[in-house]
């Protein structure tokens, strides 16, 4: 047999076995297993999940059980009657944007705020908004919400301390001590540091020259509004609290649905899951589920 002869028909062997495979792996890949997975998901206890874990009031789909969101009036402000999840970064406003899925890539060395006579121009520091945070949780649940480190008006306690420096980087005789996080006309936080006035921090004036010295206070050590109450998810999306934030909130919900502490506790409890498999993760609360819940027992009448 000549040569091209060969060639020729191992070239059609060749690309004969190539389309075999491609229409085998094509019905197997394209409609096998796609049928396969759909019929799976079907099976009862796992179709919610499959698509995507919806929950209905009243017949109409209200949010995912995977998404958290705020429950807030149009002011922003919380609904009294409402457990609260904990803060987004994702989107504007109250966050809970499930376009708009970000962090604030900002980590614990984040304690100057940007001051600006601007609001749209300053910007928080982490510590800022985690005080900030925790004086608005506790005051609307009626706990203590000082933290270490935070002023009593809710910003980072933090000094800016200016002045020669020793050997080891510190100031032992400051010329100048400004709360950095505290913008004139504002009384700062300390009136004096190693004998110097603490001034208020004026708007544009540059002060990263001095030593950032971050002042604990007289907080105690452990906070009674919990972390997850004042920082972030990563994705923004959280739909769960801890049970010890669910626990702060519960003489809040009752007094606005005018119900027993009991009856809000007995809810939290019967939702309230432990840690997977007794030790993947932490013990959680669904805010949307406890919510609705509580819409479907304890309604409030307007």
């Amino acid at each position: 047999m000549p040569a091209f002869s060969m060639r020729k028909t191992t070239w059609i062997r060749q690309h004969a076995a190539a389309l075999r495979a491609l229409l085998v792996l094509t019905v197997i890949t394209g409609i096998i297993y796609p049928v396969a997975v759909f019929a799976v998901a079907q099976l009862p206890g796992l179709h919610d999940k499959a698509e995507g874990s919806l929950l209905r009031q009243d017949g109409r789909i209200v949010g995912s059980a995977l998404i958290g969101q705020s429950f807030t009036d149009g002011n922003g402000a919380a609904l009294a009657r409402y457990f609260q999840s904990r803060p987004s970064s994702s989107g504007p406003g109250d966050g809970y944007d499930p376009t708009s899925t970000s962090f604030t890539n900002l980590g614990p060395e984040s304690i100057v705020d940007t001051l600006a006579d601007d609001p749209d121009d300053a910007k928080q520091s982490l510590l800022t908004q985690v005080c900030a945070r925790s004086k608005a949780v506790g005051e609307r649940d009626g706990v203590d919400g000082r933290r270490p480190f935070c002023t009593e008006s809710g910003v980072g306690a933090v000094l800016s301390v200016i002045g020669p420096r020793d050997a080891k980087g510190a100031v032992p005789v400051p010329d100048r001590v400004v709360s950095v996080n505290e913008s004139c006309p504002a009384t700062p936080f300390l009136e004096t540091y190693e004998g110097v006035r603490v001034e208020c921090a004026k708007v544009g004036e540059d002060y990263s020259a001095g030593l950032i010295v971050p002042v604990r206070g007289a907080a105690p050590a452990g906070p009674a509004v919990p972390a997850d109450a004042v920082v972030t998810s990563a994705s923004g999306l959280d739909p769960d609290i801890s049970p010890e934030y669910a626990g702060i909130q519960v003489s809040r919900v009752a007094k606005a649905r005018n119900i027993s502490d009991a009856d809000v506790r007995a809810v939290v409890h019967a939702h309230t899951r432990g840690r997977d498999l007794g030790f993947l993760g932490e013990p959680r609360v669904n805010v949307l589920e406890l919510n609705l819940e509580l819409d479907r027992r304890y309604p409030v009448r307007n």
